[in-house]
């Protein structure tokens, strides 16, 4: 018997076409993937809604929160058996990652986009969106959180991100690769995450800065956060956990102001930890009060600290 999954359309580049007079892709009043839902539903029993229509980097975390929203009161009212989200490509780690945070189902929800609009020579839209439901409609992709599906490969939200601008194999997750394969004849899982963290959220009442480390970087911008009314910040240091000595005033005097600081490394792979005791070096970080995260990306580490806030953590 088929399964029974929700396909939630956002908009992003796997909605769009490419204006063939001017070389622009844009976005397009009827969504074309409504045009090819008879070749997604030999896989499940689709039931189609609409989110928003945007391209990825207009959407924002009040948006994401809109999207959970919407998944929660769907869920209440109807027994769906998965949830399948289209979304631009851009800002999708950001989406799935809130997703991952913000829900505890054990159904699947998986995200999935295109690199290329649905009118361009080697469009992977459909066949992207046909994956993701075959993937939603897997007795095995339960309770393994939200996973991304584009390019035959499965990804957790938590490791997966973009890492070329326009190839369509741009989805990886660095030093952990995929959880998954797709294949024409089965969907294929080799290992699954050991756990899941929940944040319920209400509302997006908190900003969260990020800034990336640099060579020479001064401690202005942290100072600005402060004054700003920013109630978090994420740095993404050098290495292992390491920022340039000018910028500890700027740390120090966001700690003072009880702003939580969260340093994750630039780097793709490894983690930061406290490591070096020189000025600047994680250990004085740690010592300071600087909180480390492992693993995450700076943009998922910030949406991590603002689900946080939001949520009423200390």
């Amino acid at each position: 018997m088929k399964k029974n999954i929700l396909l939630i359309h956002t908009g992003g580049t796997i909605s769009m076409q490419l204006n063939m007079e001017t070389g622009g892709v844009i976005l397009s009043a009827a969504n074309p993937l409504a045009l090819e839902i008879d070749k997604v539903q030999q896989f499940a029993k689709i039931t189609e809604m609409e989110a928003f229509n945007l391209p990825s980097p207009h959407i924002t975390p009040h948006h994401m929160l809109t999207l959970k929203m919407m998944i929660d009161q769907q869920t209440e009212s109807s027994d769906f058996d998965g949830i399948v989200i289209t979304h631009g490509t851009d800002t999708l780690e950001e989406t799935a990652y809130f997703l991952e945070l913000s829900t505890d189902y054990s159904i699947p929800i998986v995200l999935t986009g295109a690199m290329r609009s649905s009118n361009e020579i080697g469009a992977d839209g459909v066949y992207n969106l046909m994956s993701a439901v075959r993937v939603a409609a897997d007795d095995e992709a339960s309770n393994k959180g939200v996973l991304v599906v584009l390019n035959d490969e499965i990804h957790t939200a938590t490791n997966v991100t973009k890492t070329h601008s326009s190839s369509v194999s741009t989805f990886q997750s660095p030093q952990y690769g995929p959880i998954g394969i797709v294949t024409k004849s089965a969907i294929h899982f080799h290992h699954a995450p050991l756990s899941r963290i929940f944040l319920p959220v209400g509302s997006i009442c908190k900003k969260v800065a990020m800034f990336k480390i640099y060579a020479g970087m001064e401690s202005d911008m942290l100072h600005s956060a402060a004054s700003l009314g920013y109630d978090g910040v994420v740095l993404e240091g050098l290495g292992q956990g390491n920022v340039p000595p000018a910028l500890l005033t700027g740390i120090q005097h966001l700690l003072d102001e009880d702003i939580p600081v969260i340093l994750v490394s630039r780097c793709f792979n490894g983690i930061a930890q406290d490591i070096y005791a020189y000025e600047g070096g994680g250990k004085m970080l740690k010592d300071l009060g600087v909180r480390f995260e492992h693993g995450l990306s700076g943009q998922k580490a910030r949406l991590k600290l603002l689900l946080e806030l939001c949520s009423g953590r200390s």
